[in-house]
This record gives C-alpha cells, sequence and structure tokens, in this order.
C-alpha cells in the first residue's frame, strides 16, 4: 500500500504542513523583535514610521498575490506550489542576512511577501481535501498551531540577534527552510475531491475563461462578500497584534526588546494554540447537531477578543496585560480554526482556495492599513489606546455575522 492510501496519512500531511506554517510566520515574524539590532547597522530604521514601511510593503505585496495564488492553487499541484513556495521565501531569509541597507531589505521583504502568499491558500484547500468529516475544523486548527508556533519562535529572533546577530538569525531560519522543501518533496502528495477549477468550468480554451468562472462563482455570492468582511475585520487587530505587541510590551512594562520579543510573541502563539484546538473540537461536534456551529464558534473567539483589546490597550501592569494577550490569543484561535471549515460550507471545492485567497487578500490590506497607522500612533506615544479601539470594527464583524450567514450544507461539493 502507498504511503497516500494509509488511513493516517491525512494527519501525516497536516504535520508536514505545520511544519510549513511554522517557518512561513517564523521568517516573516522576527523582523519585528529585531528592530533595536537591524537599526544599529541600518540607520533608516530608527523612526517607526520607516520600520511600518517595512512591515507593510510585506503585507501589501502579500494581499496582491493572494487571489492570484488561490486561484493558481485551484489549477495547479498544491504539492509543487507549496515546496516552491517554501524554497523561495526561505531563500530570500537568507539573503536578508547579507542586505546592508533599508533598500534591500525593502526589496527583499517585497519579495517574501509574494512566495509566502503562494502557501496559504494551497495549504489550506490540501488539508481540507484530506479532511471532509468531522475532522476538518481540527486538522484546520492543528495547522494553525503551526503559524503560531512559528510566530512565537520568531520572538527568539531578538534573542539570537542579541547573543550572536540578526543576520545570523536571517541566514539560519532561511537555510532550515531550505532543506525542508527537499523532506516535503518525498512526503508530500497531491488529493483531489473533484475536478480543478479549470476543469469544473468546462473550458476547453482553458486559461481566463476558468479564472472568471471562478471570481463570477464567488464574488456573485452574497454569502461570500460577507464572509469576506468577517475575515478581513478582525484583521486589524490580528495584524496589529503581530507586528506591534513586542513593542508594546516593551513600553508598557518598561523591558528589554531581547526579552519583551519573546515574551508577547509566546503569549499569544501558546494561547491561540489552545483556543484552536479547543475551536477545532468543539465546531467539528457542534456541526453534528447544528449546521451554524462552526460560525458559532468562530462568532465566540471574536467576542473574547473585544474585551483582550481593551486590556492590551490600556493596561499598564503584567497582569492586565499579559492577560488582555492571553484572552486574545484564546479567542482569535477559536476564530481562525474554523474560517476554511466555513468557507467550505459555502464553497465547493474547485474554488476554495481562490476564495480563501480573497479572504487573505482583504485580511492583508487591512493589516497593511493597521500597521502603518500603529507606526504613527507609536511614534506619538498613543499605541495602546490606538489599539484598544480596534474592538469596535471586531464587534460590528460579529454582529454580521451572526446575523446574515444561513448555511444549509456541512460541505458544499457542487456549485
Amino acid at each position: 500500500m502507498k504511503l497516500k492510501e494509509k488511513s493516517w496519512y491525512p494527519w501525516l500531511v497536516v504535520a508536514l504542513l505545520w511544519g510549513v506554517a511554522l517557518l512561513n510566520y517564523l521568517d516573516r515574524q522576527m523582523l519585528s523583535t529585531m528592530k533595536a539590532a537591524i537599526m544599529g547597522d541600518i540607520s533608516e530604521l530608527n523612526t517607526a514610521e520607516n520600520f511600518g514601511r517595512l512591515m507593510a510593503v510585506f503585507l501589501w505585496i502579500y494581499g496582491l498575490m493572494s487571489p492570484m495564488a488561490g486561484l493558481i492553487a485551484d489549477r495547479i499541484s498544491r504539492k509543487w506550489l507549496i515546496i516552491g513556495s517554501l524554497g523561495v521565501w526561505s531563500a530570500v531569509t537568507m539573503t536578508m542576512g547579507f542586505a546592508t541597507s533599508f533598500n534591500q531589505l525593502y526589496i527583499l521583504r517585497a519579495i517574501m511577501g509574494v512566495s509566502e502568499a503562494l502557501y496559504i491558500p494551497a495549504g489550506l484547500a490540501l488539508i481540507a481535501d484530506y479532511h471532509r468529516g468531522n475532522t476538518r475544523s481540527l486538522a484546520i486548527g492543528i495547522h494553525m498551531t503551526g503559524l503560531y508556533t512559528g510566530q512565537a519562535l520568531g520572538g527568539f529572533g531578538a534573542t539570537v540577534a542579541h547573543n550572536w546577530s540578526w543576520q545570523t538569525a536571517f541566514q539560519s531560519f532561511g537555510l532550515t527552510g531550505v532543506i525542508y522543501s527537499i523532506v516535503l518533496i518525498l512526503l508530500l502528495y497531491e488529493k483531489r475531491t473533484v475536478p480543478s477549477a479549470s476543469q469544473e468550468s468546462d473550458d476547453s480554451s482553458g486559461g481566463f475563461r476558468s479564472v472568471t468562472h471562478s471570481l463570477s462563482v464567488l464574488l456573485g455570492s452574497m454569502s461570500f462578500w460577507v464572509i469576506l468582511f468577517y475575515f478581513a475585520t478582525p484583521s486589524f487587530p490580528g495584524w496589529g497584534i503581530k507586528n506591534w505587541l513586542p513593542t508594546l510590551f516593551s513600553e508598557n512594562l518598561r523591558i528589554d526588546m531581547s526579552v519583551a520579543g519573546p515574551l508577547s510573541t509566546i503569549t499569544i502563539a501558546v494561547s491561540s494554540f489552545i483556543g484552536v484546538l479547543f475551536g477545532g473540537l468543539t465546531a467539528d461536534r457542534w456541526i453534528t447537531k447544528n449546521i451554524k456551529g462552526r460560525i458559532y464558534t468562530g462568532a465566540i473567539g471574536l467576542t473574547l477578543t473585544i474585551p483582550a483589546l481593551i486590556l492590551i490597550g490600556f493596561g499598564e501592569g503584567l497582569f492586565s496585560i499579559i492577560g488582555g494577550g492571553i484572552l486574545f490569543g484564546i479567542g482569535f484561535g477559536m476564530f481562525d480554526a474554523n474560517n476554511m471549515p466555513v468557507l467550505c460550507q459555502f464553497v465547493s471545492p474547485g474554488h476554495r482556495a481562490a476564495g480563501y485567497g480573497l479572504m487573505n487578500m482583504t485580511g492583508v490590506f487591512a493589516g497593511a492599513l493597521v500597521t502603518n497607522w500603529l507606526g504613527k500612533s507609536t511614534d506619538t506615544g498613543s499605541l495602546g489606546p490606538d489599539l484598544a479601539l480596534l474592538a469596535i470594527p471586531v464587534a460590528l464583524a460579529v454582529f454580521l455575522q451572526l446575523a446574515t450567514i444561513k448555511p444549509v450544507t456541512a460541505d458544499k461539493l457542487q456549485d
């Protein structure tokens, strides 16, 4: 019996992609914790606004590429798309260790945005095809813990930079990704439960008409537009926390960034780890009794982030700031574990990667806007209060989701 035919292979796929998810977030996140080390060699990073530009260019490019990445993933082998994406962004991470100017880092960060965007839609769609029953939310949730673990380990970039150099951090983590891509070549296999999007469209000419068919299926659905808004709005605080929480911890707790980096990212990562596992298990059980079980689970998670943002933004002591971070991580994890599973209730398999690509684009654009805004807030000393204000759009998203999204099936298989 071939490896891919083993009953446990779908869980091996989750484990393999967990490693890719870890590297995906580790390589992008560690820059946010190494600002102090890098600006000693690259003076342009002395202002928070310039650092915000460096973080934001990744998000803008990543966002622009995400819909295209999803459309590509629905049409070609997701295995090779994942391997190629990992290989390129890992090579870029290595190269950042040799950068000597702000412009070089800026260009490399943009290239990283292109290569990393290709992974998430393909990876989640592949997991969804391997897990079609009541294991989908848990499988997606476990995969998401890889992202959070990568975010946490990214915090140790500051520690590596403090003990050795920021160049060593980029070079060592980048090399790890290149090696791991070889492992995927040997162990990862493609699987599709239905024909690809280009085949579904019955378009003998392929190409452009196939793409327009996918976009018309997605954008012609009012439910998808609601999901799009529901996914994008929490991205304001989500990306704000990812990119600026280390700075907030350092300033409000009056600790060095080499300590604040790991402390903040580990707080969010561990609590998010708990959130996605709890949210995945809860949703998989709830969906067997109520068709909106996954939607309710995600809404509960987002509701928890509202008081969390207030605690993080206005708290001054260790208890309130750490407590807010834990509550935010648990809530956001419950939400995160159910995004692709909820999408699967409204979009057929041949268009799911494209659908998630569009979701990723709107979420990342929201993140790019908030990253620039919070950069300016940091320079004016209002980072915490401005971060707390992001609880308002989150509350709106929860209300809209509960009031309007009405699925008719747990797994849509045809348009």
